[in-house]
């Protein structure tokens, strides 16, 4: 049985690699962040980050296989991310994972991003925590799956526009804060007051369990504008309480994640809650979910922030899993962007 997976992660703008024993015992996490290279445009820009990945992959992959002290030779198998994600980042990644498959004869598997995620959380867990209700929270993502396994996953509700992440991108270019967003706003909202301005929680109807966030992203915009729909979003340093809107918005999407998944985990007698993906970093929604859910018996898991962000410390973690269960690739792995 493979023990020692190499994981390759490549989604988005991220480029990472990792070693991982026994799909828990992580021996490397190398990050190569791009997050200086996009933070000018506020946001993602693909063709610059399918560029950058293509410089760092290999280097990225000697300094994982350096810090566990392991050789190419004694890897069991590979893993890399291969959906979703921006096409031509991920095909960098696949590309390099098919080539040292192909060189070494080892196995290849492919990893969907968002189930890896989903593992993250059970990962450092002491136990495996299955079944769960699991919360997606990203910059691309947001959505709640029931977990089983760490390879049986349904999707129950997702958004219905923004991702929470993307909100939270959006609203802090509204409020002229550095990119990436969740962590200007939050330390921004520190400062101010949560309770200040109500803006909209989304609730699906029908007992739905559907996330939406255009409608809070749009209340904050026209709060800062006024209603008029051709005036100008005022300049950052003439919004005299830049503080208590940070904390206001970031309290209501927060409100917007933790009652659905609450309320959909109790309904179905779910007793764990992992919440996982970029926005789980944030305190608020770690307090938030954490206390309400004692309230009614349900313990939560988070990762550590490190592996909150795309890793592929994740990937080769689930990776063992899949290699486990039979699920290896040929060569003819493609990669999806859905």
């Amino acid at each position: 049985m493979s023990n020692l997976i190499l994981g390759i992660e490549s989604s988005c703008d991220e480029t990472a690699a990792a070693v991982v024993r026994g799909g828990r015992e992580v021996l490397s996490s190398i990050i190569a962040s791009q997050i200086a290279e996009h933070a000018p445009f506020g946001g993602v820009v693909p063709e610059i980050a399918g560029r950058s990945h293509v410089r760092a992959i290999l280097p990225t992959i000697e300094r994982a296989l350096e810090e566990a002290k392991v050789d190419l030779s004694e890897i069991d198998a590979i893993a890399v991310t291969t959906r979703p994600g921006l096409i031509g980042s991920l095909l960098v990644g696949l590309s390099a994972a098919k080539g040292l498959a192909y060189s070494r004869g080892l196995p290849l598997v492919a990893v969907d991003h968002i189930e890896a995620h989903a593992y993250a959380a059970v990962m450092e867990a002491n136990d495996d925590a299955y079944p769960n209700l699991t919360l997606v929270a990203s910059g691309g993502h947001t959505a709640l799956y029931e977990v089983r396994s760490p390879i049986d996953l349904t999707r129950v509700a997702e958004t219905r526009d923004d991702s929470a992440g993307e909100a939270f991108d959006k609203v802090a270019h509204l409020l002229g804060l550095p990119y990436p967003g969740g962590p200007s706003i939050s330390r921004l909202a520190q400062s101010g007051d949560p309770k200040k301005i109500a803006f909209p929680r989304y609730r699906a109807k029908h007992g739905g369990t559907d996330f939406s966030f255009s409608g809070l992203k749009t209340a904050v915009l026209y709060y800062l504008r006024g209603q008029d729909a051709l005036a100008k979003t005022p300049a950052p340093d003439a919004i005299p309480n830049r503080a208590d809107v940070a904390a206001s918005f970031q309290a209501a999407a927060v409100d917007a994640l933790v009652a659905p998944s609450l309320e959909y985990a109790t309904r179905r007698g779910l007793g764990t809650i992992a919440v996982v993906g970029g926005v789980a970093s944030n305190l608020r929604l770690r307090e938030s979910m954490q206390l309400r859910a004692a309230e009614v018996g349900i313990r939560c898991l988070f990762p550590s922030p490190i592996y909150c962000t795309d890793n592929a410390a994740m990937i080769a973690g689930l990776g063992w899993h899949l290699v486990r269960a039979g699920r290896a690739a040929d060569l003819a792995l493609d990669a999806s962007a859905r």
